[in-house]
């Protein structure tokens, strides 16, 4: 963001972004097109590109800027204009934003959130031929911003799209929180007849190496033509492009800041794989899902004063404190190994057990999962575990930290306390496997 000086000198000019400028000091001429200037860095200096491309930096005192020419303007994307397919499925495609909207404008050097969805389907025009997608532009962000309110949001889009008779529904997410958001619509779907399939992409549309395409064909046709019932997400399976994974919502985790395939099964193994050309392969090894519910409903509340901590050494039990002070009714611990936190420390003041036992004295619902990825936590190991588990604290099992977050914000808002803690490690939508199996750690 340019200095409140530049944008004066801007504006009295007439130069908007995009224009083409000219900058002189003494015998060195600079011409080429103001860009955007990075909320990091010097708010003094004036980033121009070049005409061969380059990005620079000038010094805005040290030059003399005057406009040459104007900007392209239009700043818009093609789209493409979708039509209707006799004998296909109907796909609704809920739009959220993320990097899979996203594209970087090489006039400008900019990253654009797309303005139309179906600017998103113009380099796919196979899709076409899978579903009759209807687009509904729910909303455009970074998914590092949503929360329960956008999760709640998508539940009634999702609501929509059964009612009006969709075979299937796609929701492209950025991917930061996909899995949070998978988890959350997994219960608040509650008896979802259709596969409600949650995609987005790890590298922008316009990238080579792009994900963006080949996850929404695979997703596509887990909408139109799987017998699933239920969320996941789907995303690309390994580095290469040879097919996508379908991960149970309760069961994904975000493993990797940058990989294609980050997304991977926890304790669990895909729930089927579709290739580019829409081919599914179901997963045999899979195991069950807890029965749902015959009837669709949404069961959208959720109790925002829950909140996850994490264990390590000398970590200060006081946090749990400052919660209860602040009306919390629900914290997730992330402890160690099967589930530990200190509790038989040498040092009274790093001893969680007292802060335990006054949490649940105030009526908050105390869980507990593991900082270990894999595996499951467990009450009856140690005596340590005993101990808290005695104190009140629910061990969750296998599911992830983020699940059991998710679940026991779900349950709080939608069930009483008494009904939440005997809900907590109780399988419900394939969240909690009676066993887990170590060669699902290899996957």
């Amino acid at each position: 963001m340019y200095s409140g000086k530049i944008k004066t000198f801007l504006d009295k000019n007439g130069i908007r972004l995009g224009d083409r400028i000219e900058a002189i000091k003494g015998a060195t001429v600079i011409r080429g097109e103001l860009m955007p200037k990075p909320d990091a860095g010097d708010a003094e200096t004036v980033i121009v590109k070049l005409d061969n491309g380059y990005n620079i930096g000038i010094r805005f005192s040290s030059y003399s800027l005057r406009k040459i020419g104007d900007g392209k303007g239009d700043m818009s994307f093609p789209s493409i204009k979708l039509g209707e397919k006799k004998g296909l499925p109907n796909v609704s495609l809920i739009y959220t934003g993320g990097t899979i909207g996203s594209k970087i404008d090489y006039k400008t050097g900019g990253v654009y959130m797309l303005i139309k969805p179906e600017e998103l389907l113009y380099e796919i025009p196979e899709i076409s031929d899978i579903a009759n997608i209807s687009v509904r532009n729910l909303m455009s962000i970074a998914s590092e911003d949503m929360s329960h309110i956008e999760w709640q949001a998508m539940a009634r889009e999702a609501g929509k799209a059964v009612e009006e008779g969709a075979r299937g529904v796609v929701i492209t997410h950025g991917t930061d929180t996909m899995h949070y958001t998978a988890a959350a619509l997994s219960f608040m779907l509650e008896g979802i007849g259709i596969p409600v399939v949650i995609t987005g992409a790890q590298r922008s549309s316009d990238r080579g190496s792009s994900d963006a395409f080949m996850n929404l064909i695979c997703s596509t046709a887990l909408a139109a033509k799987s017998d699933i019932k239920g969320v996941g997400i789907c995303m690309h399976s390994s580095s290469s492009d040879d097919r996508c994974s379908f991960v149970n919502g309760t069961r994904a985790r975000k493993m990797h800041t940058s990989r294609r395939d980050a997304f991977r099964p926890i304790n669990d193994t895909p729930v089927a794989y579709v290739s580019g050309k829409g081919d599914i392969e179901y997963n045999q090894k899979r195991a069950n899902a807890a029965e749902e519910p015959k009837e669709f409903r949404i069961r959208s509340g959720f109790d925002d004063k829950v909140a996850i901590v994490k264990t390590y050494p000398n970590s200060d039990p006081g946090i749990l404190d400052y919660y209860a002070d602040r009306g919390y009714h629900g914290i997730i611990i992330e402890g160690t190994g099967l589930g530990h936190a200190p509790v038989s420390t040498g040092h009274e003041e790093l001893s969680w057990m007292p802060n335990i036992i006054k949490a649940v004295e105030r009526g908050i619902v105390v869980g507990m999962t593991s900082q270990c990825i894999y595996g499951r936590v467990h009450p009856n190991v140690y005596r340590n575990l005993r101990l808290l588990s005695k104190a009140g604290v629910i061990y969750c099992e296998d599911m992830t930290t983020e699940t059991a977050y998710v679940k026991l914000g779900w349950l709080l808002g939608n069930y009483t306390k008494e009904e939440t803690i005997a809900m907590l490690n109780r399988n419900m939508r394939g969240e909690i496997k009676e066993r887990t199996n170590y060669d699902e750690f290899l996957i």
